[in-house]
This record gives C-alpha cells, sequence and structure tokens, in this order.
C-alpha cells in the first residue's frame, strides 16, 4: 500500500513544481507565486489536520520548532528553485534539485538502520554520475550565468534536504505530519505577505496575478504530495519512499520538454538518462 501512495505523492507534487515552471514562463512574480502556494497549502494542512483531530498538538513548541524548520527549508529552497530555472532548463533543474534524496537516504540507512539493497546503492551510484557529468560539461563552458545555477541548484538541493528529512525524523518522533506542515506553510506565507505589503501596490501588475494564480494551484497540488509523502514515510522504508518521491521531477522534466521544447546537448542526455535510470533503478 505506502508503494501506491508513494507513487501518487510524486506524481501530485509534480504537479506542484509543474505550475511553478508555468508562472515562471508566463513572466509571474517568484514572490507572488510563493505566496500563493504557501496560502493554498496552509490551507490545506490546516483542514487536514482539523479532520484528523491533530490540531491540538500545536500546543506542543516541538511542532513549531520542526514546522519552522522545515518551513526554511520550503521556503528557501522553493525561492532558490525558482532562481535556477531563470539560469538552466527545467528539465535538468528539477531532476537535479532532487538530488537530496541521497541525504535522506543515508538519514534512513545510518540513523534508523533500514536495509539498503544492491540495487538501491546502484541507483545512487548513477544519481552521482549525472552530477558528475554535469559539472564537467558546464565547467568546460564556464559562463557566470552557469555557475549561478549551480549554485542555486545546490542550494536547493540542500535546503530541501531540511523539508524531506525533517518529515522523516518528526515521524520517528511519532508526530503527525498534518499540524508540522501546516506551520511550515503557515510561517512562509506570513514572511511572504508582510514582504509583499512592504511594496507599492504590486496587486495591480499582471506579472504579480500571475504569480499568484499559479501558485495557489502549486499550493495544492504540493499540500496533496507532500501530505501522501509523509504517509508514505509514516508506512514504509525512508530510503525507499523518498526516492520515489523524487521521481515527482519527471512531470516537469516531460512537461518542459513536450511543451517547452527545451533542448539538451549529448552530455546533457546522457546526464539526463542517468538521473532518470538511477531513479527508476533504486526503486527496485
Amino acid at each position: 500500500m505506502w508503494l501506491t501512495i508513494a507513487i501518487s505523492s510524486a506524481f501530485l507534487f509534480g504537479l506542484a513544481g509543474w505550475w511553478m515552471k508555468r508562472s515562471q514562463m508566463g513572466g509571474g512574480t517568484t514572490s507572488a507565486l510563493l505566496l500563493g502556494l504557501y496560502a493554498s497549502g496552509s490551507v490545506g494542512f490546516g483542514i487536514h489536520a482539523a479532520f484528523e483531530g491533530s490540531l491540538v498538538s500545536l500546543a506542543d513548541y516541538r511542532v513549531w520548532v520542526a514546522g519552522a524548520i522545515i518551513g526554511i527549508g520550503s521556503a528557501i529552497g522553493n525561492a532558490v528553485f525558482m532562481k535556477a530555472l531563470d539560469y538552466g532548463p527545467a528539465s535538468l533543474t528539477s531532476p537535479l534539485t532532487n538530488m537530496n534524496i541521497v541525504l535522506v537516504v543515508a538519514l534512513g540507512t545510518l540513523v534508523y538502520k533500514e536495509p539498503l539493497h544492491l540495487m538501491q546503492a546502484c541507483g545512487i551510484l548513477l544519481l552521482l554520475l549525472a552530477v558528475v557529468l554535469i559539472s564537467y560539461r558546464k565547467q568546460v563552458q564556464a559562463v557566470p550565468a552557469q555557475k549561478q545555477w549551480f549554485f542555486y541548484v545546490g542550494a536547493a538541493v540542500l535546503f530541501f534536504t531540511f523539508r524531506n528529512g525533517g518529515l522523516k525524523v518528526t515521524e520517528e518522533w511519532g508526530f503527525s505530519s498534518a499540524p508540522i506542515l501546516f506551520v511550515g506553510y503557515l510561517l512562509p506565507y506570513l514572511w511572504f505577505a508582510l514582504r509583499t505589503q512592504e511594496k507599492s501596490s504590486p496587486y495591480s501588475k499582471p506579472a504579480y496575478r500571475t504569480g499568484l494564480l499559479y501558485g495557489l494551484l502549486a499550493g495544492l497540488f504540493s499540500y496533496a504530495g507532500l501530505q501522501l509523502y509523509a504517509t508514505a514515510l509514516a508506512t514504509g522504508p525512508a530510503n525507499l519512499a523518498a526516492p520515489i518521491f523524487a521521481t515527482n521531477s519527471l512531470v516537469v522534466a516531460a512537461g518542459a520538454i513536450l511543451i517547452y521544447k527545451e533542448k539538451l546537448n549529448a552530455a546533457q542526455w546522457a546526464a539526463f538518462a542517468c538521473m532518470m535510470i538511477g531513479l527508476v533503478v533504486i526503486r527496485l
């Protein structure tokens, strides 16, 4: 059962990333996108927590601490992910940011003693090979914009680890995921709302409205995908659920290639193939 839940979480969360890509291609404002994302996401998690009766856990300060850490990882991760899309193709940026699964797999294997089989280890090696191939190609071309792309992708990997790995830690602590994710989305929403208020009348700008619309859509799918991912972590091994969840990048990558006709050179196709094969092998 956890396998079906994990696959569903990957698909739904991939659609969240796709709406973020649509906002970027449509000229939507990033701050408005993230405001909308965390607004609808926090509402989703709040309603979910209310229905399951876990809102009472908000009285525990540990829920707020864990939610703040996960929220920081999510907010900064999404912000630098959107910056990375400005400097590189989504068909590579989205899969690469999912390299945080290597750290989550390590967390489950080393800290929580979950078994790691040979095929899964081979999948991790393929993902690392993909990073080496892309790094080598980009270093040869050595353009400032490409260096910036590497920086933003690396930052996204690091901060998304706090989100995805943090859910495993709080699940092991025995906390329900919904109130923690509610806090994790509410705090970034308040931050982006305050930043919006500091600017002069942004609501009338088409770019702002575009970003806000796609952000609200992304937040709904982000809620659904992350809630199912948390359920998969609670019912199955993290070192398998996390790699399956990481295949959400396939939705964004496929859409970018098929709809926006993004082109990859030979070295990038090899890296892309390693990433995709690695994500498949790691779940066998």
